[in-house]
C-alpha cells in the first residue's frame, strides 16, 4: 500500500504542481468513498454474472436464447452446443443461478428463455466489440 501511496503522491505532484500530505489524504479518502459506494457484495454478484458467461458453451447458449426471443426446449439447445447432456445441464444451471436464463418444466420437457439481464449484457457486448479488429 505504501508503494501505491507514493505513486499517488507523484501523480498528484504532476497534476497539482505541488502536493502536500493533506492532498494525498484527501484523495485517498475520496477513492475510499468510491470503493465503499460500489460495495464488495455488488462486485461479487457482478463477478458471478460475468463468470457465468465466461465459457464458450454458456455464452453461446445465452446468445442463442437472446436471439430466439422465445423459449427453447433443452433438446433444441443441445443441438446448438457440442457438449454432453450433463455438460449442458450444468451450463444451464449456472446461467439460471446467475439470473441470465430462466427455466421451466413443461410436461416432460424443460424449456429455457433469456432474461432481461441476458438481453442487456448481450446488447452491451455487441455494441462494444467489433469482429475482425
Amino acid at each position: 500500500m505504501a508503494h501505491a501511496t507514493q505513486r499517488l503522491q507523484r501523480y498528484l505532484e504532476d497534476e497539482l504542481e505541488e502536493c502536500r500530505s493533506e492532498d494525498v489524504d484527501r484523495r485517498l479518502a475520496e477513492l475510499g468513498t468510491l470503493e465503499a459506494a460500489i460495495g464488495t457484495d455488488r462486485v461479487e454478484a457482478e463477478l458471478d454474472v460475468l463468470s457465468a458467461l465466461a465459457s464458450e458453451t454458456r455464452y453461446t447458449l445465452t446468445r442463442v436464447l437472446v436471439a430466439a426471443e422465445e423459449e427453447l426446449c433443452v433438446c433444441e439447445l443441445h443441438a446448438v452446443v457440442d457438449v454432453s447432456e450433463s455438460g449442458l445441464s450444468h451450463a444451464l444451471s449456472t446461467l439460471v443461478d446467475a439470473g441470465i436464463v430462466e427455466g421451466r418444466k413443461d410436461g416432460r420437457w424443460k424449456k429455457y428463455r433469456s432474461t432481461n439481464r441476458a438481453v442487456a449484457l448481450v446488447t452491451v457486448l455487441e455494441g462494444s466489440v467489433s469482429v475482425g479488429e
